[in-house]
C-alpha cells in the first residue's frame, strides 16, 4: 500500500514553460543527419530535414539550448554566416571533427522558428572576445540600422530573431573546456559582469546565464559558484549547472535513484544563490538551469585513489596523436541506440524531470541532453516515437500552472554508495521512496496532474491519492507506461512507434476525495483530475 497526498495549499512554486527543454550540440550527426540532411527524402530548401521538424513541432518542445556544449567554446559564428559557398570550414578540437557551417548562426535559429520552439543560445566566453559576444546580440536582435543588424536583413532575415535567453559560455570551469577559466572564478564573474551588461545595453529584454559547476564532482564545487557569482549576480538571472548521473549496470535502484543526486545539487545551488543575494542585499533570487542533464547505466572503471583533482582533468585531456578529425556526412547518418533497457531510460529521466518540477520555485529552465532524440527518434529515413517519447510529452502537456507538492507515504530501500570511475563517485541514500511523485495545478486548463514512478521492479502498489482538500473534481484519468514483464527488453522502432503508448486505466475508483488505483512495477503513471 502506497499513499500520495495534494493539498490546495502546498504550493511550491510557478511551473516555468522552460523546464522541460531540450539542449543540441554539433556532436556526430546530432547536426549533420537529424536536423540536417539535403539529400532526405523530406528535405526543405534549406537542407532541414521535414520529418524531424514536423515531429518535433507537434511535440510541443518548448525550449532548445543550442549550438551549446564543449563545441561552442571555439566557434566562429562569423565564419558561419552569409553565402555557404563563403563561409569557413574550421576545426572543433572539442570532439576532434571538422564544422563545415552548412549549419550556420542563422540556420540554427530558423530551424526553430519552423519547429516552433525556442532558442536558448550559448555565447562563445572561452576562445571568442568581448566584441563578438556583443555583434552577436546586435546582428541576431537589434532592429536595423547598425552594421551587424543590417547585414542580417541582407542576409535574409528582415525582423529580428528576438532570442531572450543567452548562456555566458558552456562549462568554463572545466579544464577540458577551451579557454577555460579554471581556477579563475572572479575573472570569469568579472567578464561576464561586463558582457551581460553590455548585450542587455544592446537589448534590455533578454536573460543572461552563468556557468556555474559543470558537475557537484568539481573540487572547487561550489566555492566556484559562489566566487562567480559574487562578481556578476546583479546583471545575470540563471546559474547554469550540468549533470549527467551515473549507476552501475543492471542496478536499477541506483538509476531510478538518481534524482536524489540532483535535489542534493539544486539545494546546495540555492544556499550559494541565497548567501550571495544576502552578500549583496538584494531582493532579486537568480534561478538555476539544468541546460544539461542525463541519466545512464555505465561500466565501472578503475579506480585511482589520491590523485585528487588530477582525476578530472586527466580524463578530459586526450592527446591522442593516432585520434584523426571526422567531417561527418549527414548523409552517412547511423542509428544512434541507448544501450539497456528502453523502458529505464524514459523512467530515469522522468524522474529527474520530476525532481525539477518539485523544485519548481528554483529552477527556471532544464535542458535534457538527447531531449530531441528522445521526443524524436529517427535514423537516417525515419522517425518515431520511443517511450521517452511519451514520457516526455505527457510532462510538456500536464506539468503546467503551479508546482505542488506531493507528500509520499510507502515502502522504501536504501542505495548503498558507489563510484563509476574517478570523478563520478556517490555517496549512499537510505529511506528511497519506492513511489516517486510530483504534482502540477494548471488552473487555466483545470486539471490538477498528480505523476507517479513506481521504481520497484517486483511488486505493484495498491495507490491512494488523497486530493480531498480540492473540490468540483469531476473525473479521472489514469495513464500508464511499463515495463513488460514478458519483453522487458523490447525496443519502440518505426515499425513498432506505439508499443510504449500510455494506456488508460479504468479500474481505478474514486470516493470521498481519494483515488484508488495500483501501479505496476516499473511503471509510468500519470494521474488527471478533472475539475
Amino acid at each position: 500500500m502506497a499513499k500520495i497526498t495534494v493539498h490546495p495549499d502546498f504550493k511550491i512554486g510557478d511551473i516555468s514553460e522552460r523546464l522541460f527543454s531540450a539542449f543540441l550540440e554539433p556532436i556526430g550527426t546530432i547536426v549533420n543527419g537529424f536536423m540536417y540532411n539535403p539529400k532526405h527524402k523530406t528535405a526543405d530548401e534549406q537542407g532541414f530535414r521535414g520529418d524531424v521538424i514536423e515531429a518535433l513541432k507537434a511535440s510541443k518542445v518548448p525550449a532548445v539550448r543550442l549550438p551549446g556544449g564543449n563545441f561552442v567554446s571555439a566557434w566562429q559564428w562569423k565564419d558561419s554566416i552569409g553565402k555557404k559557398e563563403e563561409r569557413r570550414v574550421h576545426l572543433d578540437p572539442a570532439w576532434y571533427q571538422y564544422i563545415p557551417n552548412d549549419v550556420g548562426h542563422d540556420e540554427y535559429l530558423q530551424w526553430a522558428e519552423k519547429v516552433g520552439t525556442e532558442p536558448l543560445y550559448t555565447l562563445n566566453m572561452g576562445t571568442g572576445t568581448f566584441q563578438d559576444a556583443m555583434d552577436l546580440v546586435e546582428y541576431t536582435n537589434f532592429e536595423g540600422g547598425s552594421y551587424w543588424s543590417d547585414l542580417r536583413k541582407k542576409n535574409g532575415h528582415e525582423k529580428p530573431y528576438g532570442v531572450k535567453m543567452w548562456y555566458l559560455g558552456n562549462e568554463m570551469d572545466g579544464p577540458w573546456q577551451l579557454g577555460s577559466w579554471s581556477g579563475h572564478p572572479e575573472d570569469y564573474g568579472f567578464r561576464c559582469r561586463e558582457v551581460s551588461k553590455a548585450i542587455k545595453w544592446i537589448d534590455a529584454s533578454i536573460e543572461t546565464g552563468v556557468c556555474g559547476s559543470s558537475a557537484s564532482f568539481m573540487e572547487d564545487f561550489p566555492e566556484w559558484d559562489e566566487k562567480v557569482l559574487d562578481q556578476c549576480y546583479d546583471v545575470v538571472d540563471h546559474l547554469s549547472v550540468h549533470h549527467y548521473h551515473s549507476a552501475p549496470p543492471d542496478d536499477v535502484k541506483a538509476l531510478l535513484g538518481g534524482s536524489l543526486y540532483y535535489e542534493d545539487f539544486i539545494n546546495t545551488e540555492a544556499a550559494v544563490i541565497d548567501y550571495v543575494a544576502s552578500k549583496h542585499r538584494s531582493p532579486k533570487k537568480v534561478m538555476i538551469s539544468f541546460d544539461e542533464y542525463g541519466c545512464m547505466m555505465r561500466e565501472n572503471a578503475p579506480l585511482n585513489p589520491g590523485w585528487g583533482r588530477y582525476n578530472m582533468a586527466r580524463s578530459h585531456y586526450r592527446f591522442d596523436p593516432k585520434r584523426p578529425y571526422i567531417l561527418h556526412d549527414p548523409d552517412n547518418m547511423k542509428h544512434f541506440e541507448f544501450p539497456g533497457r528502453e523502458i529505464l531510460h524514459m523512467l530515469s529521466a522522468m524522474s529527474v524531470q520530476l525532481a525539477f518540477l518539485r523544485h519548481a520555485d528554483r529552477v527556471s529552465i532544464g535542458c535534457m541532453t538527447g531531449g530531441l532524440g528522445a521526443l524524436c527518434s529517427s535514423d537516417h529515413d525515419n522517425v518515431w516515437k520511443s517511450a521517452s517519447h511519451y514520457g516526455y510529452s505527457q510532462m510538456i502537456k500536464y506539468a503546467r500552472g503551479i508546482s505542488m507538492k506531493t507528500v509520499v507515504d510507502c515502502e522504501t530501500y536504501d542505495m548503498p554508495g558507489y563510484a563509476i570511475e574517478d570523478t563520478s563517485q556517490y555517496t549512499g541514500k537510505e529511506g528511497v521512496n519506492y513511489i516517486d511523485s510530483a504534482s502540477a495545478w494548471d488552473k487555466e486548463n483545470k486539471r490538477l496532474t498528480v505523476f507517479a514512478i513506481n521504481r520497484n521492479e517486483e511488486s505493484d502498489y495498491s495507490l491512494n491519492i488523497d486530493v480531498s482538500g480540492f473540490t468540483g473534481i469531476s473525473g479521472v484519468k489514469h495513464y500508464e507506461i511499463f515495463s513488460d514483464p514478458d519483453d522487458p527488453d523490447k525496443k519502440s522502432s518505426v515499425n513498432a512507434q506505439d508499443i510504449y503508448a500510455p494506456v488508460e486505466n479504468k479500474s481505478g475508483s474514486l470516493k470521498d476525495g481519494v483515488y484508488s488505483a495500483n501501479v505496476k512495477p516499473l511503471s509510468w503513471n500519470v494521474f488527471v483530475f478533472e475539475m
